[in-house]
């Protein structure tokens, strides 16, 4: 790829429009048709665009369509990302720098392409950094080759409200100590790759049970609650590496704002005051995505939100759907100062991802390697009794919406036993096939990591469940978010296995624990009701 020139030439040719337009990342789509495309493309080349942040397809991306729109999926996704790489890379009149949410690997955006496990899973590892780290690099190397310089990631939020509809999973867990550790595993692993990072959503969106792309959350916490908690991750990462970007949430935080409601990404007491003076950051600042309705809805004049945006401290405005208006209020009103000190960081920080010296490729671990061991290392046992079902007879019943189950067949292999699924029986069916048997092996297995709808299990599932741990000996394990135990009388069940995710792996090691092969090593790293 062509390097970039340097900033000391490249601020005396670029003009003032030229540099705004370096600060602009519109979104990009895999599955855009040929006339979306091109009109990114125009947007691109006319108006100097400096970077692009890709999302699976328009009814998927940042202001939670998902259900309402059809979601169509592309068999050759990583391809399509790399070709559209290259083609607005081609119409960029510098180098583009190219981004993505790749929090679990570019999985999250990108179809049949490696997924690493979800952040809470990693939250469940003990004292093993090391496997963090491999996890960070492993989606560096997917990102590098697939031609990102950019993972908007890790997650640093502090999960401490079990509600919240749109972090939870995303981070390591309740405990500040826990989430630092972590997440600077995840950032070291990241950048040995010559991969950005980015630390987000600042001040913190952990204890919120509002969507931020839907409506503006407010945290009612004093600044000294916030300080030792919340902010805990950023504080100690910005004094403790040399960091790439910080991403501002749009979250309302009238303790850190003057008393102000407004959202923390056009707050300048926020990221002026509390990010850069009083954590004295001094690298990117990059909003969240602008379309997001926290904030979006209450600008409708083209234009406005970019410039408060900008006005507030963000270096990087992330998926902005009004460009040309948003450089036009910017050079009409920001002070020459301003836009130079964001352009030189934005610059700097190209110069940092594109020009880098060509070393010895690292090559990644196979991931379902990576994620056997993430799996064998972070199964977590809440309630354990010493009797087992291996001496005695039992029925397999999954609570799923798969027609397959990896985690009852492992276990067949080995010891004979009937099993049923809600996907093909109604509990009416499987109450009337279990009547007699006293010992149940149950799996819960939830449509939605989400915990909006109770997870998305029918309303009769629950139900179902509640009947068998009043009435039988059940040995359960939760192939999903630990949260979904908060909604069950778990402590009746003889035991009690969290394995995080619904991975074949993890099923495989789940059914390796029933047999009795492995130990469960994990600790929760959220508390359950």
């Amino acid at each position: 790829m062509t390097k970039i020139i340097s900033y000391s030439v490249a601020t005396e040719r670029l003009t003032a429009k030229e540099k705004v337009g370096q600060l602009f990342m519109p979104a990009a789509f895999i599955n855009d048709s040929e006339e979306e495309i091109a009109a990114l493309e125009n947007l691109i080349k006319e108006h100097n665009i400096g970077s692009l942040c890709f999302f699976h397809s328009r009814a998927s991306a940042a202001t939670n369509f998902e259900g309402k729109k059809k979601i169509v999926f592309n068999t050759d996704s990583l391809n399509t990302l790399k070709n559209l790489i290259k083609r607005y890379q081609k119409a960029a009149n510098h180098p583009l720098l190219i981004s993505i949410d790749a929090e679990w690997g570019l999985a999250m955006r990108i179809e049949k392409t490696p997924q690493y496990p979800y952040s809470i899973c990693l939250g469940a590892l003990k004292n093993d950094v090391a496997l963090i780290k491999e996890v960070g690099e492993s989606i560096a190397l997917d990102c590098k080759t697939a031609g990102i310089h950019w993972n908007l990631a890790p997650v640093v939020d502090i999960n401490n409200n079990p509600n919240n509809p749109v972090i939870g999973y995303r981070s390591f867990g309740e405990d500040k100590k826990n989430v630092l550790e972590k997440a600077l595993a995840f950032i070291d692993g990241t950048q040995e790759i010559g991969i950005l990072t980015s630390i987000k959503h600042f001040p913190g969106h952990g204890d919120t049970d509002t969507d931020s792309h839907l409506d503006l959350p407010l945290i009612n916490k004093s600044k000294e609650e916030l300080w030792d908690n919340e902010l805990y991750p950023f504080r100690k990462i910005i004094a403790s590496r040399k960091l790439d970007s910080v991403m501002i949430g749009h979250l309302s935080v009238p303790a850190l704002a003057n008393g102000s409601k407004i959202s923390s990404s056009i707050s300048k007491d926020i990221i002026k005051g509390i990010l850069r003076t009083d954590l004295g950051f001094n690298g990117v600042v990059i909003s969240d995505a602008l379309n997001m309705h926290a904030v979006s809805k209450d600008y409708p004049k083209k234009g406005d939100l970019e410039w408060l945006a900008f006005d507030a401290g963000n270096d990087v405005l992330c998926f902005t759907e009004n460009t040309p208006e948003g450089i036009e209020n910017i050079v009409k009103n920001a002070d020459p100062k301003a836009i130079e000190e964001s352009f030189k960081r934005v610059w700097r920080l190209k110069e940092k991802a594109i020009n880098q010296p060509k070393n010895k490729e690292k090559t990644a671990k196979n991931h379902t390697d990576v994620n056997t061991e993430i799996a064998q290392k972070s199964i977590t046992q809440l309630k354990h009794n010493p009797g087992d079902f291996m001496s005695e007879s039992f029925v397999g019943i999954a609570i799923t919406h798969q027609t397959e189950n990896t985690f009852f067949n492992h276990i067949k292999k080995e010891k004979e036993f009937n099993f049923y699924l809600t996907s093909k029986k109604s509990t009416e069916e499987i109450q009337s096939k279990i009547k007699d048997s006293k010992n149940i092996l149950l799996s819960i297995e939830a449509p939605k990591v989400k915990p909006q709808s109770k997870f998305d299990i029918p309303e009769e599932h629950w139900s179902f469940i509640e009947d068998l741990l009043q009435t039988k000996n059940v040995i359960l394990y939760v192939f999903g978010s630990p949260f979904i135990l908060n909604h069950l009388s778990y402590k009746k069940a003889k035991s009690v296995l969290v394995t995080y995710q619904d991975f074949k792996e993890f099923k495989i090691v789940a059914g390796n624990h029933f047999l009795r092969k492995l130990k469960a090593n994990g600790k929760l790293p959220v508390t359950i009701n």
